[in-house]
């Protein structure tokens, strides 16, 4: 087997790569006007990458192909080099195991028949003949062009174990060498790569290089839009590329229009901290939108101007009317749109004129209705003037810290530190409602509907840098533009959480059949895999998200790996053991000098050890004695705690010991994220509340949901770099 590359490219050092050798290969296939390129031009391509694979050379008579076969050394497989052939297998272009001289002969006349037999017209160059690998593992290593985050990477096992298990992981290209070591690891069967029964394993870093030189291939050239070195055959001293397959895209579709960030928050500054807001559509009439909205604002205890458009109104919701928004005397910074769809771009034409920063387009009827080129034309009104768009087809969007309420829906006016978002009304809707329900405190809540213009990564832009948000919670079904995205959610992560619910995590397919990568690609794990290498927690499922908007800012950072249960039951304990592992976390294997002290505190029928198990019956003071020791010890983390509800400790009791232990040592300075569980009658609700109110998460009749959060807590954390 060759050797691989020295250990000093493991460093990812670009340097070497040999782009003009490269820029040549693919010029030629443009010209004559390919979309692949031939096994020969593969090679020539790894070679100036410094991507290892066999020796080969091309043969164009059976007595050639023996003679390199000789040269190279038996055995030796044999494949067909055509321009017009993709798929060299399907054709029954491929022989391996050439052993002999004779082998090589036969196989070459084999070849053409079958390249002859399976396309007629095809042009053929010769058969390359090829070094044979074997032994260590097979993996795959690939690259391809996500319609959603570009070029990314894929690795797994190679040879049937990919198509069968679909063991891959994701990363946004180009990939880090940190990244790509971290993307080696994580697919599910990692081990295997490790080493099992007494096998070698193999040598990671060498196939992280891979990947990173790939990644920069892709990058350097995006003509490049499918890449498969499959199989990759692996060892403990290296790692070399079996076959090579690039798919070729030279008029690929054009890339969403970007902002900078300055364009960004010059807008949305405007945007959520107007000075004039005007209301296209305001009305008298109940029960119309504009009379909503108009409503909303003046109620929700806006402060700045408000100005009503209404042709036909001198008045509306006691406030002077004006026809038309050029007729608004001084600036005008945001306009809300309750008018119909069909006279949303006319007026948006007068908008533009007026100098507004922001149209907030709350009517439905545009390309979720098929008016695809309704939307179309109305944001090239739009673009025309420098208008930035939110929406169409929305509920409108709060800013709690302006008294703003520019929306169709209720008013809320609770302040807090966490922004929603939801690409969908209904589940607006359910953010709303359950804010109202919970009293969650809320920077802003968001509609972005169709996103015709204004999506997430605007928003994460401005709320990144907002003052007032310390956490954003995104309901989201898809992004227009997913690099944007990792590029945005990157620079805020490593200052506040980012929790992201993506719906629609079912397979869409494969869409490219035949492209192992292509296939691979076609589901949710590139989210999955993608979201968590830019830093975002994924939620499962809408009360996740929810809840982690909710408790993610009340929780302080954990400052440790080290987590304890503290819990006065045992079956509690248990559940809540599971659910550590399960969120990622992982229980302090208390030292004897910390065992001792918690044994002092608990009955010789309880338990020490992690879960520290005080037992039902004991009072107040237990919980109070154990939970101080868990906060005073430095080497102890995060705390749990399980709650079982007894008379001799009923729920606000337990509550209100655990708030003033808390709060005690907050004052001292010791601040360290707890969550507790409480089992019991209905009593345990109201407990539950109180602690929830004093910075302590908490909920009842669930093991589950407090170690979610505390591990979505942990996630976020390791993320930014705190870990």
């Amino acid at each position: 087997m060759p050797a691989a590359p020295p250990e000093s490219a493991h460093g990812g050092d670009t340097s070497g790569y040999d782009r003009a050798a490269v820029r040549a290969v693919l010029d030629r296939a443009r010209a004559e006007g390919r979309t692949s390129l031939t096994a020969p031009e593969a090679k020539a391509v790894a070679d100036a990458y410094g991507i290892p694979a066999p020796r080969e050379a091309l043969a164009t008579s059976a007595e050639e192909a023996v003679e390199h076969a000789v040269e190279l050394g038996l055995p030796v497989v044999a494949k067909i080099v055509s321009p017009d052939i993709l798929h060299k297998t399907e054709a029954g272009g491929v022989a391996v195991g050439l052993e002999t001289p004779q082998d090589v002969a036969t196989a070459y006349h084999r070849i053409l028949a079958n390249a002859q037999a399976h396309s007629p017209g095809a042009r053929v160059e010769g058969v390359q003949v090829q070094q044979q690998l074997g032994g260590g593992q097979e993996v795959i290593i690939g690259a391809t062009t996500d319609p959603t985050f570009g070029k990314i990477v894929v690795f797994g096992l190679g040879g049937v174990l990919v198509e069968v298990l679909k063991d891959v992981a994701f990363r946004l290209a180009p990939v880090t060498p940190a990244e790509a070591l971290e993307q080696v690891g994580d697919i599910k069967a990692a081990e295997v790569l490790r080493g099992v029964r007494g096998g070698e394993g193999v040598d990671t870093h060498r196939l992280a290089d891979l990947l990173v030189r790939l990644s920069h291939l892709v990058t350097d050239f995006p003509e490049i839009a499918e890449a498969d070195l499959n199989p990759v055959f692996a060892t403990a001293s290296a790692a070399v590329a079996a076959d090579l397959r690039f798919v070729l895209d030279f008029d690929p579709p054009r890339p969403p229009k970007r902002f900078s960030r300055e364009e960004i928050l010059a807008a949305t500054n405007r945007i959520f901290r107007p000075r004039s807001i005007a209301v296209i559509g305001a009305s008298n009439e109940t029960g119309k939108i504009g009379n909503s909205v108009i409503k909303n604002i003046v109620d929700g205890g806006f402060e700045g101007e408000i100005h009503p458009i209404n042709p036909r109104s001198d008045e509306v919701y006691g406030l002077k009317a004006y026809k038309s928004i050029t007729d608004v005397p001084g600036e005008v910074d945001v306009a809300v749109f309750a008018i119909p769809a069909k006279f949303v771009a006319g007026a948006l034409e007068e908008v533009g004129r007026k100098g507004v920063a922001g149209a907030i387009l709350i009517p439905s009827g545009f390309a979720e209705t098929g008016e695809q080129e309704l939307q179309d034309e109305v944001l090239a009104v739009a673009r025309r003037h420098g208008v930035r768009l939110l929406g169409p087809n929305i509920y409108g969007y709060y800013y709690t810290p302006q008294k703003l309420s520019a929306t169709f829906c209720t008013p809320y006016d609770v302040v807090g530190g966490t922004a929603l978002t939801s690409q969908s009304g209904g589940i607006g809707m359910a953010i709303l409602g359950y804010s109202r329900s919970t009293r969650t405190g809320v920077s802003a809540i968001v509609g972005v509907g169709n996103k015709a213009d204004i999506d997430e990564d605007d928003l994460l832009t401005f709320f990144g840098q907002d003052d007032n948000t310390n956490a954003i919670a995104m309901h989201l079904e898809d992004l227009k533009d997913g690099r944007a995205f990792v590029e945005a959610a990157r620079e805020v992560v490593p200052r506040k959480p980012v929790v992201v619910l993506k719906a629609g995590r079912t397979s869409a397919g494969a869409r490219a059949a035949g492209s192992h990568t292509g296939a691979l690609a076609g589901d949710d794990k590139v989210y999955d895999d993608i979201l968590r290498q830019a830093g975002v927690v994924r939620a499962p499922g809408l009360n996740e998200l929810l809840e982690y908007g909710r408790a993610l800012p009340v929780l302080p950072t954990p400052r440790g790996e080290n987590v304890v249960i503290i819990t006065g039951a045992g079956g509690s304990g248990v559940l809540l053991s599971d659910a550590v592992v399960d969120n990622g976390m992982s229980l302090y294997e208390i030292p004897p000098d910390l065992d001792a002290a918690f044994r002092a505190f608990i009955p010789p029928f309880g338990a020490a050890g992690n879960p520290v198990d005080i037992t039902g019956g004991e009072p107040p003071s237990t919980y109070e004695k154990t939970i101080r020791l868990g906060l005073e010890d430095e080497r102890v983390h995060a705390l749990i705690l399980g709650y079982w509800h007894t008379i001799v400790t009923p729920p606000m009791v337990f509550a209100d010991v655990v708030v003033k232990v808390v709060s005690e040592a907050r004052a001292k300075g010791v601040d360290k994220p707890i969550v507790a569980s409480l089992s019991g009658d209905t009593e345990v609700e109201a407990a539950s509340a109180r602690l929830f109110e004093n910075g302590i998460v908490a909920y009842p009749y669930t093991t589950e949901k407090p170690v979610q959060v505390l591990g979505a807590k942990y996630r976020w954390a390791r993320a930014a770099g705190l870990l």
